[in-house]
């Protein structure tokens, strides 16, 4: 593995559970509410969550009597997960770019936009081609993803946010196709230095990884209100695919 893929590092440093740890539990309960009152997953349906980070979107999908699996590279995340696994709830290390189970999952989700990491896109290529790879034919897809174009018109190039008692400075900046976050903070005497880096996909992109793949774009919402999508004015950009059923 590459030492420049900035996830390694930054997404089991204990860091980043620090910056993101007021993220809004409620949205998140509320945006998979509305999704599986529209998707209506039939009970002991096989879930896949996608980078699934220390598992809370995993566990309460669990609560609704779906056989849930969780995976992520992160082996600190997933040692957290692990702690809630149950006979319907199952977590392990694994690399998105690679095919984890072959026509197993009947739903599978990439939840919060975790897509678009690699500097490569023969990456991303191996990622869409497994996430195809994973489902049985005639399952369904769901990819939440930023919408990149209203990021980049009002991009925020310089905050600072004070967590826990400390200072962590972000600059944001998009470059080549991808909207990058450098992330500056001192800990522990030291100062520390991070970077995240997501390419900017279009609705178009993902038509075309997710075409040569085998799986149809049915809706594409533009918020967690499952409201429509709106290039210039959503927020989220919620695409709902189905895999062709003679995908073998």
């Amino acid at each position: 593995m590459e030492q420049a893929e900035w996830f390694v590092s930054w997404f089991d440093s204990p860091y980043y559970h620090v910056l993101y740890k007021n993220r809004d539990e409620e949205e998140a309960q509320g945006f998979i509410e509305n999704l599986m009152h529209f998707i209506h997953p039939t009970k002991n349906s096989k879930v896949l969550d996608l980078a699934c980070g220390s598992g809370r979107h995993s566990i309460y999908l669990a609560r609704m009597e779906l056989d849930v699996y969780g995976i992520d590279l992160s082996e600190n995340s997933i040692s957290i997960a692990k702690k809630s696994e149950k006979q319907n709830l199952h977590f392990d290390i694994h690399d998105i770019r690679n095919t984890y189970k072959k026509n197993f999952f009947d739903l599978e989700l990439s939840l919060f936009t975790s897509l678009g990491y690699f500097s490569d896109e023969k990456d991303d290529s191996m990622t869409f081609k497994a996430m195809s790879d994973n489902l049985k034919p005639g399952g369904l897809l769901v990819i939440d993803f930023m919408n990149a174009r209203k990021i980049i018109q009002n991009l925020k190039e310089y905050e600072v946010k004070i967590v826990d008692g400390i200072e962590f400075k972000l600059q944001r900046n998009y470059t080549d196709g991808f909207i990058q976050k450098n992330i500056s903070f001192e800990a522990n005497n030291h100062i520390q230095n991070y970077t995240e880096k997501v390419r900017a996909f279009t609705f178009q992109d993902f038509e075309e990884y997710l075409n040569s793949n085998g799986v149809h774009i049915m809706k594409c919402f533009g918020n967690y209100d499952l409201e429509p999508y709106d290039e210039n004015n959503s927020d989220r950009m919620i695409l709902i695919g189905r895999k062709n059923g003679n995908i073998n």
